[in-house]
C-alpha cells in the first residue's frame, strides 16, 4: 500500500511500452517484489523472497496455470524495469493511484490496509489525544486530526520511505512538518532508535513489523488512515498494453478473494485480514 513513483517523467519509456509487451501465451510470467517490505515481501537469510506477496503471487499462477517466476527489484527501479520489459507484473505493496495510472496499468486490488505512525514510547507524541481513531480519506473529514497532528509534530521530523504514498501524504496534508526520506522504511526505523528522527509513518503492518524488532521500546500512535491520497488499495502493477495479462490477473484476484485465499494469507501474514470486501 505503499509508494508513489517520485519520477513519473517517464516520457521515454512509456513510449516504449508499446513495443515491449507482444502477444504472449501468458505461460510463463516474470513477477518483481521488493523483497524489503515485510511482511508484504521480504528476503529470508536464504536470499529467497518470502511473504504475503511471493505466496499470493504463486496461487494466482496456479489460478491461472502459468508457470512464475518471482525476482527481486529495488523498489525506485519498479516502474521503469517492467515498462522496459524486465518483467511482466508487480506484486510489491504498490498502491494503485491516480498518478501511476498515469503510466502503468493495475489489475486488483488484491489488499488494503492503513497507514500509521509510530515512535518511541518514551516520546512526548504518546500523550497527544486524538479526535478520532481512523479516518477513511475518500469521505471522513480529517481536519481536526490534521490539525492535532500539525501541532504535535511541530519542530518534530517524521521518517517516510522515498516515492511512497505517506511521503505523498506528508507532502500534501502535513507540508510544515519536517520529513526525511529513506530507501527502506527499516532505516528510518533505526534513526528514530538512534533519535535522528521523532516518528516513522508507514503501512500499519510494515510499522508494526519494526516496533517487535525493537525489544518493546517502539509503538504505534496516532490516527489511521485509508484511501484518498493514500491510494485505492494495492494491485499488481502492469504494463497498459498488456490488457490480456490484465484480465487473467483481475479473473485469478476474483477467484482467490472468493475462496479465501487472500484472506488465509494475509491472516498467516498480517495477523488480520487484509481482503478487500
Amino acid at each position: 500500500m505503499k509508494k508513489i513513483v517520485a519520477a513519473l517523467a517517464l516520457g521515454a519509456i512509456v513510449a516504449v511500452a508499446g513495443t515491449a509487451a507482444e502477444a504472449k501465451d501468458w505461460k510463463k510470467i516474470r513477477i518483481a517484489t521488493e523483497g524489503a517490505y515485510a511482511p508484504w515481501n521480504a528476503t529470508d537469510p536464504s536470499g529467497k523472497l518470502v511473504g504475503f506477496e511471493p505466496d499470493l503471487a504463486m496461487e494466482l499462477c496456479k489460478k491461472m496455470k502459468a508457470e512464475c517466476e518471482i525476482v527481486a527489484q529495488d523498489w525506485d527501479g519498479m516502474i521503469p524495469a517492467i515498462q522496459q520489459g524486465k518483467y511482466d507484473a508487480i506484486m510489491a505493496a504498490m498502491s494503485i493511484t491516480d498518478e501511476r495510472e498515469k503510466v502503468i496499468a493495475f489489475a486488483g486490488p488484491y489488499g488494503t490496509e492503513p497507514s500509521m505512525f509510530g515512535t518511541m514510547k518514551a516520546s512526548p507524541l504518546t500523550k497527544v489525544t486524538f479526535p478520532g481513531e481512523r479516518y477513511d480519506l475518500s469521505k471522513d473529514d480529517p481536519k481536526a486530526a490534521i490539525a492535532a497532528l500539525a501541532d504535535a509534530l511541530k519542530g518534530k521530523t517524521v521518517g517516510v520511505q522515498t516515492s511512497t504514498i505517506q511521503a505523498n501524504f506528508m507532502e500534501q496534508l502535513l507540508p510544515q512538518v519536517s520529513v526525511r526520506t529513506y530507501d527502506k522504511l527499516d532505516n528510518a526505523g533505526i534513526d528514530m532508535a538512534a533519535g535522528r528522527v521523532d516518528a516513522i509513518f508507514g503501512d500499519r503492518s510494515a510499522v508494526d513489523a519494526i516496533i517487535k524488532t525493537d525489544a518493546g521500546n517502539m509503538t504505534l500512535f496516532g490516527p489511521a488512515f485509508a484511501r484518498g491520497v493514500l491510494g485505492k488499495g494495492v494491485g499488481v502493477g502492469l504494463r497498459k498494453a498488456d490488457g490480456d495479462l490484465k484480465e487473467l490477473f483481475n479473473k485469478a484476484i476474483a477467484e482467490a478473494n472468493q475462496d479465501g485465499t487472500i484472506t488465509k494469507l494475509s491472516t498467516q501474514h498480517f495477523g488480520y485480514d487484509i481482503s478487500i470486501k
